[in-house]
């Protein structure tokens, strides 16, 4: 196996350093970094690209997730995770499938086409505020109301 690596196997070590770090900060899958990599400067195929990113991106995703999961000021909703994941793989097997039978360049074309539709989307629209759920977890509530004893609000006194 190591035998069939090219005498440049580093750069793909530094691809993977860079992948990981922008996946680690910006929760970016590798594939938004690697396929683009692999397939302009190592000059892989689009499909071998991406089937390669696929594979890396498993244990870079669970790495880092359990290292969000861990820190106690982010809260990552496993019930979330799971309705996610019990809706994305049926939705990768249709993926990989379609990805199978369309033509190289047209999905090279249709991958670009998304991530530069995703750029400028995430680049002009702001955040939507985040309705609170009762029962849920108050751990990203900013404002808290205290009433103090008597009835009168912490708030509306000047101190």
């Amino acid at each position: 196996m190591l035998g069939q690596l090219p005498n440049y196997w580093w750069a793909f070590m530094l691809l993977g350093v860079f992948a990981g770090v922008v996946s680690g900060t910006l929760g970016l899958g590798s594939g938004a970094i690697v396929v683009p990599a692999l397939v302009l400067i190592f000059g892989f195929q689009q499909k071998s690209a991406q089937g390669t990113a696929l594979a890396l991106m498993v244990p870079m995703a669970l790495l880092g997730a359990f290292r969000y999961w861990k820190n106690p000021q982010i809260e990552v909703n496993l019930a979330i995770v799971v309705l996610v994941v019990l809706g994305a793989l049926p939705g990768v097997l249709a993926g990989t499938e379609l990805a199978i039978r369309l033509p190289s360049h047209a999905l090279r074309k249709i991958f670009a086409i998304v991530l530069a539709i995703v750029a400028v989307k995430m680049f002009t629209a702001s955040p939507k505020p985040r309705q609170q759920v009762p029962g849920e977890s108050l751990i990203d509530q900013n404002n808290v109301n205290v009433v103090e004893p008597g009835g009168q609000n912490n708030e509306s006194r000047e101190q």
